[in-house]
């Protein structure tokens, strides 16, 4: 009845990143350019898995579904944050915020998991490279993959089912590009207190689990490394840190934005940024570079097979 009698919020104002009009057509030329990148680089990273057989392997095809979540993470919210700063439209209907947040937590505790799994899939590789390729069969990263999609999915709904039903009927602006959960249920009109301790409980300490469970796995095997031939080990922590680098830089914002209690709103719009823009931008240039079969091997192949096509023209 309390609900009913409220006038329902049909949208929500975001004030985007700045309030300058050349700021504003700036930041639309770079973040164009930046989402351009985004959406080609791990589209580039899929295709390559898929195209040699090289880099059909466990570690390279959860790197593909990475790339996946990755440019999925990227576009939930450029797209309108695109639109908006051209368009000086600042407005998101009610059902365009829900289902911003409802896909930002469905691919954030996707990628979550993924990053575990790859963790798993290192360790078995290096610490048990004998039984390898028993216990990363096909149907496990199969697994994987629906475990890590599966984890999103929970994490996701269980915040979403209680945001969903709560009534909105003042206050609709939220200082930030997109909707996200700690912003948006703030302007409920009713006490959110307990919503607000269930996303700190369910993002924030999902985000720092996970976090430390990678780093012991991670200071694990590194230590394992140490023991081995230079020759491997060099191999070794050359994958090792590209995937250390993608963990920090993502785990990093996330962390801040759902833990740390004395955030500020300048603060959260830079970490926001950074985790849903750059963090997928940076990935599949980390894992290019930073990994000598991606590099050396099947980018050549790559190329190759471009100047043929052309040739062939």
């Amino acid at each position: 009845m309390e609900k009913q009698n409220h006038s329902i919020v049909s949208e929500f104002i975001l004030l985007g990143l700045t309030e300058s009009r050349e700021l504003q057509i700036l930041f639309f030329l770079f973040f164009s350019i930046i989402y351009t990148s985004i959406v080609l680089g791990n589209l580039m990273i899929i295709f390559v898995v898929k195209m040699d057989r090289q880099l059909h392997s466990p570690m390279y095809f959860l790197l593909a579904n990475l790339s996946f979540i990755d440019m999925s993470l990227a576009s939930f919210a450029t797209p309108k944050m695109l639109n908006n700063l051209i368009r000086k439209c600042y407005s998101i209907s009610y059902e365009g915020c829900m289902t911003q947040m409802f896909f930002l937590h469905l691919l954030g505790g996707s990628e979550m998991m993924l990053l575990v799994a790859m963790a798993v899939d290192r360790y078995i590789a290096i610490c048990k490279p004998l039984h390898y390729k028993t216990i990363m069969s096909n149907r496990v990263c199969t697994g994987l993959i629906l475990l890590s999609w599966t984890t999103g999915l929970v994490h996701t709904m269980s915040q979403m089912i209680f945001t969903v039903t709560l009534p909105f009927c003042g206050p609709n602006v939220l200082d930030s590009f997109f909707c996200d959960l700690p912003r948006v249920i703030k302007l409920a009109c009713t006490d959110t207190y307990i919503l607000e301790l269930l996303v700190i409980a369910d993002s924030g300490l999902l985000s720092l689990f996970c976090f430390i469970i990678l780093l012991i796995s991670y200071s694990i095997i590194l230590i394992t490394v140490q023991h081995r031939s230079s020759r491997g080990s060099s191999k070794a922590l050359s994958t090792l840190s590209a995937h250390i680098t993608v963990v920090v830089l993502f785990f990093g914002p996330c962390i801040f934005i759902y833990v740390w209690p004395f955030n500020s709103v300048s603060i959260d719009k830079i970490f926001s940024v950074f985790y849903t823009i750059f963090t997928p931008l940076l990935n599949p240039i980390i894992y290019t570079f930073r990994n000598k079969d991606m590099k050396s091997t099947a980018m050549r192949k790559l190329w190759r097979a471009i100047v043929h096509s052309k040739e062939n023209i």
